[in-house]
């Protein structure tokens, strides 16, 4: 779908009209149903001098589209039981707000612990960093270091988080403080209890210094780690994403803090949620081995897969935070191949599909660019999105318990029906 934003007129000028197939294609319906929007007063159109076709106001489309997003989603049957008010995360106009503030200001002038606090206590505490106990630390780690050699970053995570909670005795204590103090605890236990990617990793510092020594064994430069704790920042929340939702679901039964972030580091690996910048790491590879993107989205197409890294359910142009982490790319030197290659990525699907960059893509860029494994691009995602599943946790438990409990539709056969055979 054309970005609406494009379409918009400058200061002055009169608003650009859309023809029936482009009102269409921005509202995602058939022409038929265009016309039955204007029928039932839901869009204005009109008929150019000279001609018998109809044309329509960007603008009211746009705000059309806009109103049909917002009641698809609280439709029956889409969910509409499980919305829940929120203080956290707004989405809108392709920009996105932590507590009111343009989160993408407040990732490039702060650090992701500042933007931590920010996001739990509605307060920024600059030069804040989270250490853990060293006792916490060694059991998460000797229960990660058990595992085998080819376990995934998310099933590490989610082991270091069970073995933390066993520590912890004081765990089903739901108070603000004390999740707080949960929150401060397993964000950097998580980074410690994973294994070194150098001989000497670091435990001290900002967190994303930590974390680099865990995800590439090259040396860090400052622009690097300006990258990594910037997409740390971005990736904190993103409102009711599907792993968020679980965190919020166990949250609503009081499952304490480390079993909600356990319920959602178990959706994030999904494909489609935190392990989609993997693919797109290996899609990059694949295009800087070829020279040029062309042949490598063609074999996407072919299997009928989407070309990873592109398009965003909730934007209509570029993913801001991808916007964001391209600009700092730009600033490495080692990073450019990789940017020529999403580049061309960008553009050669755009041949066929105005889908833009979003920020599985970035995220590529940085960890196929920094000498990271495809998947490091999930793990910075899982790390980064605990403080937000822990700010959505809070909120939910100052909620009603078990409120989360829809009911099911039930489409089987109608009882009584007999007892079934015994073979």
């Amino acid at each position: 779908m054309t970005p609406m934003r494009d379409q918009e007129p400058a200061a002055g000028r009169p608003g650009r009209r859309l023809t029936t197939k482009e009102t269409a294609e921005a509202l995602g319906v058939k022409p038929e149903t265009v016309y039955a929007y204007v029928s039932r007063g839901l869009l204005g159109s009109r008929r150019e001098p000279g001609s018998r076709a109809s044309t329509f106001d960007a603008k009211e489309v746009e705000a059309l589209a806009r109103r049909n997003r917002r009641e698809a989603a609280t439709s029956p049957g889409s969910g509409a039981d499980l919305s829940v008010r929120t203080r956290i995360t707004l989405i809108d106009d392709d920009r996105y707000y932590f507590r009111g503030v343009d989160a993408t200001e407040l990732a490039t002038r702060h650090s992701y612990e500042e933007v931590a606090e920010w996001l739990w206590t509605d307060r920024l505490t600059p030069g804040v960093t989270f250490t853990a106990p060293e006792d916490t630390v060694e059991v998460a780690r000797h229960a990660v270091n058990a595992l085998p050699e080819h376990t995934s970053p998310t099933d590490r995570l989610r082991v270091a988080a069970i073995a933390a909670a066993a520590q912890d005795p004081l765990r089903f204590d739901l108070s603000e403080k004390a999740v707080l103090g949960t929150a401060r605890v397993l964000i950097p236990t998580l980074v410690a209890a994973l294994p070194p990617a150098r001989s000497a990793a670091e435990d001290d510092g900002p967190l994303a210094h930590r974390l680099w020594t865990r995800l590439t064994g090259r040396p860090a430069d400052e622009e690097s780690l300006r990258v990594l704790d910037t997409a740390l920042a971005l990736l904190i929340d993103h409102d009711l994403a599907a792993s968020t939702l679980a965190v919020r679901v166990a949250a609503s039964a009081r499952a304490h803090a480390y079993a909600a972030v356990s319920a959602g580091l178990g959706v994030l690996e999904g494909p489609l949620h935190g392990a989609a910048s993997g693919l797109a790491h290996r899609m990059l590879l694949d295009v800087l081995d070829q020279g040029t993107a062309v042949p490598v989205i063609a074999d996407e197409l072919r299997a009928g897969r989407r070309v990873p890294g592109l398009g965003h359910r909730l934007y209509t142009g570029e993913d801001p935070r991808a916007r964001v982490l391209f600009a700092l790319l730009e600033q490495v030197p080692r990073a450019e191949p990789a940017l020529l290659a999403a580049r061309d990525v960008v553009a050669t699907t755009a041949r066929h599909a105005p889908l833009h960059a979003n920020v599985d893509l970035a995220l590529a860029v940085f960890t196929a660019s920094s000498g990271m494994p495809a998947t490091a691009g999930e793990t910075i995602f899982a790390v980064a999105r605990t403080a937000g599943w822990i700010a959505h946790a809070l909120e939910e438990y100052g909620e009603r318990p078990l409120r989360m409990r829809p009911r099911g539709q039930y489409v089987g056969p109608r009882p009584p029906q007999p007892l079934p055979d015994t073979a």
